[in-house]
């Protein structure tokens, strides 16, 4: 009789998506990571679950062997949460939100969960779930993912206040992976993840190299210079300052508005478009449409800084600094460390940024000082957790 193949390992991502595509963007991230290595490292496939809250319409790629879990969707209004669409009390939605994560968590059995950023999830609604799934499933390893930046150490405090004793969290939890390297910002350090929880944590890299991407099938004529502000909620001012910015001779100028723009702000922006800049409302793959432009022009958020330095593109960072100020710390960070260019909003004129492009165009911005290699330090971890074969091979940890 022929062996009977192991069961998959069975993996659960949870987003809990109010603003921007940056949480679900990251666990897709890791989704595919860990589709294409874990059977690799631990000799089974891997199938997945992708719980999140992101705006309907927005077109999600997950690997073979996952699905997608849309929950009603929330936004953050009045320094809370309110429903995005329905008109229900926040309350009730909170309620249906928390029954389906604990009906998926439940029926799906998962041998690892990936918490983004928020560890309980909206106003608490993951918290039962978890609870459960530690009494019927305590093998179940859980974690919490965090970006390398979370915001002010007075902010993120009131955010951690917020979760109660945080022995609730340890009892929750099992590690913490911080999705960056400490040696360019450490959040225990910064005063940013409290000191209970400091043991639990694991730094994996930047979730930069091996990132997914599908090659443009219509590729943009060359050769082109790019500016990206993610989903576009927030990226008025900038895309309104790079469509007027003049364009170096013989380059084109892509700006990319991002799904989130309202119509009449994306329009205003093709308005103010010169002749050698194209206004687009999205493109089929941003980290395609990234390798392939001479120079890069981004808010701060963090996978777009990832897709970035997946590269050696030249790289100028205008972060947005409200309501929170993790885009200016990260770009700061990355500034000090030569990884990009850095110049606040509030000194950014059209002017200032064609001058930026205009020598951009002649150089590469190398960072291979840095850990890149997140993806693959997750998916390393992730085998170790879920019971995996020794590996014969060391892994190096710093991206060459």
């Amino acid at each position: 009789m022929s062996p009977v193949a192991p069961d998959p390992i069975r993996v659960l991502l949870y987003s809990h998506d109010s603003v921007g595509l940056g949480h679900i963007r990251r666990n897709l991230a890791l989704a595919h990571a860990l589709s294409g290595q874990l059977p690799r490292l631990t000799g089974r496939e891997v199938t997945g679950m992708l719980v999140t809250g992101v705006e309907h319409g927005v077109e999600l790629h997950p690997p073979a062997g996952f699905d997608v879990v849309g929950l009603p969707g929330v936004r953050k209004a009045g320094g809370g949460y309110r429903p995005r669409h329905v008109q229900v009390p926040m309350a009730d939605l909170t309620d249906l939100r928390g029954g389906m994560l604990r009906a998926v968590v439940r029926g799906f059995g998962p041998d690892l969960v990936v918490v983004d950023r928020h560890a309980f999830g909206v106003d608490g609604e993951l918290r039962g779930a978890l609870q459960d799934l530690r009494e019927r499933r305590p093998e179940t390893t859980v974690v919490l993912g965090l970006r390398e930046v979370l915001d002010e150490p007075e902010a993120v405090a009131r955010e951690w206040a917020r979760l109660g004793d945080l022995s609730r969290v340890r009892a929750l939890f099992d590690e913490v992976w911080v999705y960056g390297d400490e040696r360019v910002h450490d959040i225990r350090r910064s005063g940013e993840l409290p000191a209970e929880l400091h043991d639990l944590v694991h730094y994996t890299g930047y979730l930069a190299t091996g990132r997914h991407w599908v090659p443009e099938q219509e590729p943009t004529p060359q050769p082109y210079l790019l500016t990206m502000v993610g989903g576009g909620s927030d990226g008025m001012a900038l895309c309104r300052t790079a469509a007027a910015a003049p364009v170096p001779a013989g380059y084109r100028h892509v700006v990319v508005t991002g799904p989130q723009m309202a119509g009449p702000a994306h329009r205003e922006i093709e308005r103010l478009a010169g002749p050698r800049t194209r206004v687009v409302t999205s493109v089929p793959d941003g980290l395609a449409t990234i390798r392939g432009a001479r120079a890069v022009v981004a808010m701060a958020g963090y996978n777009t800084v990832n897709e970035v330095m997946s590269t050696r593109t030249p790289a100028l960072l205008v972060p947005r600094e409200l309501p929170r100020k993790e885009q200016l710390i990260r770009a700061e960070s990355l500034a000090r460390a030569g990884a990009a260019d850095l110049i606040r909003q509030e000194d950014l004129t059209p002017g200032r940024l064609g001058a930026w492009l205009a020598g951009a165009v002649h150089r590469t911005q190398p960072r291979s000082g840095l850990n890149l290699r997140g993806l693959a330090g997750v998916a390393r971890r992730a085998a170790h957790l879920t019971g995996s074969r020794a590996l014969t091979k060391e892994y190096s940890v710093v991206a060459g």
